[in-house]
């Protein structure tokens, strides 16, 4: 038998690996990714003889040690299973409500309590807080436009949906409080037997399609498909019919003497997710992005290498916008990391690249938008560049402000704003945790520093949020050039209680209310956050909770 060790690659070829991978499921259970062959000559091998210890010995030992160990451990462990068995376990949900509170812009943000008489989670979604799974891990959170349902997705493939409590003149600190709509499993794991390679059900992106009657459309995608989804509420049944009976069972015609009309009785409320299309068949590589065009007829999906351009009501067909993969794949020198539409031109849409840069295209100049219109990257300086330059300079989001006027973009370590109108270097740049530049070298040692975080803008764009480390996450008000860090911690949720600003201290002599970056938690990451589109309601999911932030209640 031949023995195999990875050989290390150096910087370059590590970022650019981790970068084309790092949506395409490298925590998954069944390999490493969707590329192709091509792509997979990036990873090296080479032959490592094993030194093994003789058979009779290493088998002598391991029948000792069990038999001792047995003796030893034997009534300890029936001890302690008769107590685990007799002891309920704390229970929390995959999406763990919290409601809290936040003043109106920046610098405090107050937690809400947990009500836990009015959560309503289904029991196949409840988890054992300290025996999470990876299931369980939130990986993407969406308000819809009027921001009263709120969207959550995990790695298990489901979809947990929060509806806005109406506000209520006898309760009003319950004002912004969101309880479970409807539950459903988005996404089951699949196995491409072409290629060996299993797809994992992980739910990558939700988008909301606007409402146009009772019912609400979203759309959801794991790595190779995007499914449509209709939620709809049903409160009556039809009764009477002439050729069933009240089980639904079919009746003799023979019987039927008479005719009825048939009549709908009131019920329960039940809320309903339905799949109505499914986009499958059109990416070689993981999507990691979907966006829906503002004429609410069209979305595209992006995966490391292409864009396709979608119609809503056609499933089996798509058109290839952009496509980027050199004929040779040791050619390729980036990968596109993210991609939207313009909020208000349908022809008009951007898309990040693991370099750094951003390129604007218009559908109007090409039906392949290989060639952009316009082309954003700021010049690197030299004396700033390092062993990890290329790596902290990949963007993972890129959004545009609710006007159209800005784009914001985040990569590694910054948050930077740029103007359409100026291509040469960003309007602001807002450095999000510059305290873990020292520790580039650690974080590379535990691949933290491939995480991918997101950014969002608040309603009025004057303020913007992404995620840190340590449940931190970042706050930065565009008018004052003030910024806040907070914390999202069931210890620091107390009832009503205002969220304190969290600060980072470098070295030297630290504040009683200061934490080391030493002891940081780098396992403790906010990656996804929301805000709702017109009021000061945050959202922000870290690892299996989901914290929801509000105004100040007075």
């Amino acid at each position: 038998m031949q023995y195999c060790t990875p050989v290390r690659l150096n910087h370059s070829e590590r970022g650019l690996l981790r970068s084309a991978r790092s949506r395409t499921g490298d925590e998954s259970r069944g390999g490493r990714g969707g590329e192709d062959e091509d792509a997979r000559r990036l990873t090296a091998v080479a032959p490592h003889p094993p030194s093994t210890p003789h058979p009779r010995r290493r088998r002598t030992f391991c029948l000792f040690f069990f038999f001792f160990f047995f003796f030893l451990t034997c009534r300890h462990h029936v001890v302690s299973l008769c107590r685990f068995c007799a002891s309920p376990s704390p229970v929390i949900s995959t999406a763990s409500k919290y409601n809290l509170t936040f003043p109106a812009l920046l610098p405090t943000t107050p937690p809400m309590e947990e009500d836990i008489d009015t959560r309503k989670i289904n029991s196949s979604f409840l988890r054992d807080h300290n025996y999470a799974t990876e299931a369980d891990i939130i990986s993407t959170v969406e308000f819809n436009a009027t921001g009263e349902l709120l969207a959550t997705g995990d790695k298990g493939g489901r979809v947990v949906v929060f509806q806005r409590e109406q506000e209520s003149k006898n309760q009003p600190q319950r004002r912004g409080e969101y309880n479970v709509y409807s539950t459903f499993q988005s996404h089951e794991p699949e196995f491409d037997y072409l290629k060996s390679l299993e797809i994992e059900e992980k739910i990558n992106k939700i988008r909301w399609l606007p409402q146009h009657n009772a019912a609400y459309f979203l759309l959801s995608t794991n790595d190779k498909t995007v499914k449509l989804w209709k939620i709809s509420e049903r409160d009556k049944r039809p009764e009477g019919y002439n050729l069933k009976d009240e089980d639904g069972r079919i009746r003799d015609p023979a019987t039927i003497t008479t005719l009825r009309v048939p009549v709908l009785r009131p019920m329960d409320l039940m809320v309903e997710a339905t799949a109505r299309r499914v986009y499958s068949n059109a990416h070689t590589y993981h999507i990691n992005s979907i966006s829906v065009n503002s004429d609410y007829e069209t979305f595209m999906s992006t995966d490391d290498l292409r864009i396709n351009l979608w119609n809503l009501e056609i499933t089996n067909k798509s058109f290839n916008i952009v496509d980027i993969k050199p004929a040779n794949m040791e050619e390729l020198t980036e990968v596109i990391t993210a991609a939207e539409f313009h909020p208000n031109q349908c022809n008009t849409f951007v898309y990040s690249s693991s370099k750094g840069s951003i390129r604007l295209c218009d559908m109007r100049a090409s039906a392949l938008c290989d060639n952009h219109s316009k082309f954003f990257e700021e010049p690197e300086d030299p004396s700033n560049r390092s062993f990890f330059s290329e790596i902290i300079s990949s963007i993972s989001d890129v959004k545009f402000s609710h006007n159209g006027r800005y784009l914001m973009t985040r990569d590694y370590l910054t948050v930077k704003v740029w103007d359409l109108n100026m291509e040469s270097k960003p309007l602001e740049t807002y450095q999000v945790h510059d305290y873990l530049r020292s520790k580039l070298c650690s974080l590379y040692e535990n691949d933290c520093i491939f995480d991918k975080f997101e950014c969002v803008w608040n309603g009025s764009d004057s303020v913007i949020m992404t995620g840190s480390y340590n449940n931190f996450f970042r706050m930065f008000d565009r008018n004052t050039k003030r910024d806040v860090t907070l914390e999202a911690s069931r210890e620091n949720s107390k009832p009503r209680a205002i969220l304190k600003p969290r600060k980072v201290c470098l070295g030297g002599k630290r504040r009683k209310d200061e934490i080391s970056v030493d002891s940081l938690d780098f396992s403790k990451k906010i990656l996804h956050t929301a805000w709702h589109p017109s009021e000061n309601i945050i959202a922000v999911a870290a690892t299996n909770n989901l914290y929801i932030f509000q105004d100040k209640v007075n």
